[in-house]
């Protein structure tokens, strides 16, 4: 019930006919900018620690800057860019502005080509200098880039001693500094060799810069740079001649959408944003596939998929169906619903089958589609037992059939969140205090003493939340017992393809792990571990083998489920309270297009993955387990 931190997003858009054409057809040259904004603030929820826009204008006189970029801080960053680009407009006269000719010459952000995205740190650091698009400037235009994406990469170290042995000399060890290093050298490479071929042709002056932008192929840096990246990307570029690319990940890990007509090409990371934007249909929003760059060269005429990376095996990344997408995919919205359904029997076993005496409710509301699932669930189970009751016994009236019919399952909206309140507190002294009550509880919504109270969340990562403020609160309304239902599995390991979950001890299941392995008298499996890290650190071996398996080995699901109550239960709670997770099977069960699972099985789908979750166990033994 903590929100994790979600994914980046990414959002682009390339007009593919003149400013004066969206003019005339639909009153405004703006036509383009207008539908970037909406792109970034469809997928706000995507990023809340900063955004970045980034526009080249194609018909730049020299002297005249082609390539402009804003970018700003905080949950409110699409605002701050969009009302510091409109303010630009507004210093023109207007005139000039309404003329889309003038405009296209010389206002800035009046373009063809943007590249925007919306940020959420997953590696700590902060600040603008972090926030994408991240540019390389040159007075040659093809030789300029800026990039941006949704991604982690887990190679960063084998990238810098790659172009550092070239002698290229990163200031930066961010995965975005050094991927933009390492395409930018490509792509110089790539306009010098179109420059040989252009002179060989007999061409000087702008003949030759013509030629050579008529000439890139952003597939060759593509194909050249991305063998060396490990991780889960939906990568972007976009060079100051106006060609643009997107690639996705060989396993298909980070999602990224495409629409193409004959005015506007736009790729973004869901669906649903595409459909709403452009008001276009589910079929005609295609997906990006595994190791598949889409480019588009500098006339927006010419766009081609190429597979530039062989597909791996799908690891799609779940958690991107049960948490971070909007639900507003009709995939995602069914997918979510039998999250919920698939947990029923669970449910039924924890408050004894008992349908007249448990009320069903969510918390947060992001789990409200997986709640619609399991109440849907429910009621199919209810209705079995009517028709078994109705056709088992004799001669009933009409009376006693209609009191059968009636029976419901009791969904009720128990808790509603207090928005001010949530966004008063702070850290200090009096957080705990306060954060017992960002919710208000519905009194008279369950019988005291007598209803178990059933509350479905979408996951349970830290529990700090459960620990601090939900436990507690719903406590308040008396149920002689609270069951805490997860749509998704245990969280149990890190995740480091672009999702904010990086340290074991913040994982609830870990430490409950960690716990039972100290009460049982097994100590030596967490040294064990640690001893066996290290070695392979050594050997160079760690890249292998998931060693923090191990941790979890010893125990069931039911015994790990009753440690973390013990752990996040507090002292004066009276109720009974029970932990109720998604199983593995539920959850693939559930989404089977989308297989990646390593957050919850530790199986990961790359190398670099594996090297750091062992790395992240040294890390924690080494500085958090001491303290025990």
């Amino acid at each position: 019930m903590e929100p994790l931190k979600h994914e980046c997003g990414i959002a682009v858009v390339r007009l593919r006919k003149p400013l004066e054409y969206y003019h005339q057809r639909y009153g405004t040259w703006m036509y383009g900018i207008n539908k970037m904004y909406l792109l970034m603030e469809k997928q706000h929820n995507r990023g809340q620690e900063g955004a970045g826009i980034a526009c080249v204008k194609l018909a730049a006189s020299p002297g005249e800057e082609y390539m402009h970029r804003e970018r700003a801080l905080g949950n409110t960053a699409i605002t701050k860019i969009f009302n510091s680009i409109h303010s630009i407009f507004n210093s023109v006269s207007p005139e000039q502005l309404s003329d889309p000719v003038y405009a296209t010459e010389h206002v800035p952000f009046a373009g063809e080509c943007y590249l925007g995205h919306l940020r959420y740190s997953t590696t700590g650091k902060k600040g603008l200098e972090f926030v994408h698009p991240m540019m390389r400037r040159s007075n040659w235009r093809a030789k300029s880039l800026a990039v941006c994406g949704n991604f982690n990469l887990t190679s960063v170290d084998v990238i810098f001693d790659k172009i550092s042995s070239v002698g290229q000399h990163p200031r930066n060890m961010s995965d975005t500094h050094i991927l933009l290093e390492q395409i930018g050298h490509r792509l110089d490479r790539e306009v010098e060799h179109r420059f040989r071929e252009s002179k060989a042709k007999g061409l000087t002056g702008m003949d030759i810069t013509n030629d050579i932008e008529a000439r890139i192929n952003m597939t060759t840096p593509l194909k050249e740079c991305s063998p060396d990246w490990d991780g889960g990307y939906a990568m972007c570029g976009l060079t100051g001649s106006g060609e643009m690319y997107v690639m996705r990940d060989p396993w298909g890990i980070r999602p990224a959408f495409y629409y193409i007509d004959d005015e506007i090409i736009v790729v973004a990371s869901e669906r649903p944003v595409i459909q709403t934007v452009l008001n276009v249909t589910y079929d005609r929003v295609q997906e990006l596939c595994p190791g598949q760059a889409i480019t588009i060269d500098r006339t927006g005429q010419k766009v081609e998929l190429t597979q530039i990376l062989e597909p791996k095996q799908n690891k799609a990344c779940s958690f991107e169906r049960i948490y971070f997408s909007r639900g507003s995919d009709i995939d995602i919205y069914k997918e979510r619903k039998q999250l919920g359904k698939n947990l029923v029997p669970q449910i039924l076993k924890s408050i004894n089958g008992d349908l007249d005496h448990a009320v069903f409710s969510f918390i947060p509301n992001t789990a409200e589609v997986a709640y619609f699932g399991m109440v849907e669930g429910l009621n199919e189970h209810l209705n079995k037992i009517k028709a078994e009751r109705i056709t088992s016994a004799k001669d009933l009236s009409k009376e006693e059939i209609e009191v059968i019919l009636q029976s419901r399952i009791r969904a009720e909206k128990v808790a509603i969140k207090d928005i001010k309140l949530r966004t008063f507190i702070a850290e200090g002294t009096s957080r705990n205090d306060l954060a017992g009550h960002v919710y208000d509880v519905t009194y008279g919504s369950l019988k005291r003493g007598e209803d178990a109270l059933v509350v479905i969340d979408d996951s349970i990562v830290r529990g700090t939340t459960l620990k601090e403020s939900i436990i507690s609160i719903l406590d308040r309304l008396g149920p002689r017992k609270i069951v805490i239902v997860s749509s998704s599995p245990q969280v149990r390991y890190p995740d480091y393809y672009g999702i904010d979950m990086s340290k074991m001890k913040e994982f609830v299941a870990f430490r409950a792990a960690i716990a039972l392995l100290m009460e049982r008298g097994k100590q030596v499996i967490i040294h064990d571990t640690y001893a066996r890290i290290c070695k392979a650190m050594e050997e160079g071996n760690s890249r292998s083998e998931n060693f923090v398996k191990a941790i979890y080995e010893p125990f069931t699901l039911e015994e790990i489920n009753a440690k973390i109550v013990e752990l996040l239960k507090p002292d004066f709670v009276k109720s009974e309270v029970e932990l109720v997770y998604q199983t593995m099977e539920g959850l693939h069960d559930a989404i089977p297009n989308h297989p990646g699972d390593w957050y919850f099985s530790g199986d990961y789908p790359t190398p670099g993955g594996t090297h750091l979750v062992n790395r992240a166990y040294m890390d924690y033994y080494e500085n958090d387990f001491k303290k025990i």
